[in-house]
């Protein structure tokens, strides 16, 4: 396969059983195959979309001084700034050439979950950052519940089976920039290749060249979205659940050609996360003679301390 399906949430929520089943099937596929889709239909109005491209950029345009008020030690990035090349892809020696910032949960009605989770940390300069941050976290959080009830019912589980995980979940939204590239980079790429830690990953930004995909016979190939549309992929707590049915693909940001160089790249992906205490132990019904389990039992706490460690944004 080397084209990303396209799917319309619309048809999912549009409340007609045959066009409803048109999409889980559609979304199963393709999250088998290849393991990204394109999305219509999802949350995010235009107006919004547009809000926070333009706070974000007003962000990553703030002195560097400013920013780095705003990177908070000891939380692994969690909150907050993270400087350009902190982050390494697993088993990458060279940092990223990125900088980005986190917006995390907005707990609602747990006291135990305030206090795991670190603070949403705001901008003093920016009247709207955060607002807009928000209220963008939220319609990208009702877009990821709708795709994994699609896919709760391609595995054969209750529609609603992921809902209580994934309320108040870990779940992070990363505006990230990709500075201009100022001279030839030795080793570094704007993201080197990686598989996502979480159960999927939303990403607004893919209308531009640089995001690729691997297939499963190992080619590189371009993932590009409509203006409209959000990148949607599954992630390796999700595969790892499914005991590798829906695929967590490896992908890449490549750095553009020379001409490109002087030129800005934004980027925000939502990662969703279910909360700590899920666990990720491989289902039932994805066990059988010709797919043995393959994963140890783990909690989704559990494995994202293990992949931030590798990750080099937390030490041991």
């Amino acid at each position: 396969m080397n084209i990303i399906p396209s799917v319309d949430l619309n048809d999912f929520i549009s409340g007609d059983e045959v066009r409803k089943q048109k999409f889980v099937d559609a979304i199963g596929k393709a999250y088998e195959e290849i393991g990204f889709v394109a999305l219509k239909g999802h949350f995010l109005n235009e107006a919004l979309v547009d809000n926070l491209y333009k706070e974000v950029k007003n962000f990553f345009s703030l002195p560097i001084e400013t920013k780095r008020k705003y990177e908070i030690e000891g939380i692994g990035g969690q909150r907050g700034y993270v400087s350009f090349g902190k982050e390494s892809a697993k088993g990458k020696k060279e940092g990223d050439l990125k900088e980005f910032w986190h917006f995390g949960q907005y707990v609602e009605n747990n006291d135990a979950l305030k206090k795991e989770y670190p603070e949403n940390v705001t901008v003093n300069e920016l009247a709207a950052f955060n607002t807009v941050g928000k209220e963008a976290y939220k319609m990208l959080e009702k877009t990821a519940k709708y795709v994994l009830r699609a896919l709760s019912l391609h595995l054969g589980l209750e529609e609603t089976y992921f809902d209580d995980y994934i309320f108040n979940g870990n779940s992070i939204l990363r505006p990230i920039h990709y500075p201009p590239i100022k001279e030839e980079p030795k080793e570094a790429v704007r993201a080197a290749a990686h598989g996502d830690i979480n159960l999927i990953t939303l990403l607004m930004g893919a209308q531009g060249k640089g995001l690729q995909v691997q297939n499963h016979k190992g080619e590189w190939i371009d993932a590009i979205a409509e203006q409209d549309e959000l990148m949607i992929n599954v992630g390796d707590m999700l595969s790892r659940h499914t005991n590798n049915k829906l695929k967590s693909t490896i992908h890449r940001v490549v750095n553009p050609p020379k001409e490109l160089w002087g030129t800005s790249r934004y980027s925000i992906p939502f990662f969703m996360h279910p909360i700590s205490e899920m666990k990720l132990n491989v289902l039932e019904g994805c066990i059988d003679d010709k797919n043995p389990k393959q994963f140890e039992d783990i909690t989704a706490g559990e494995f994202l301390n293990e992949r931030l460690i590798e990750l080099g944004l937390i030490k041991k």
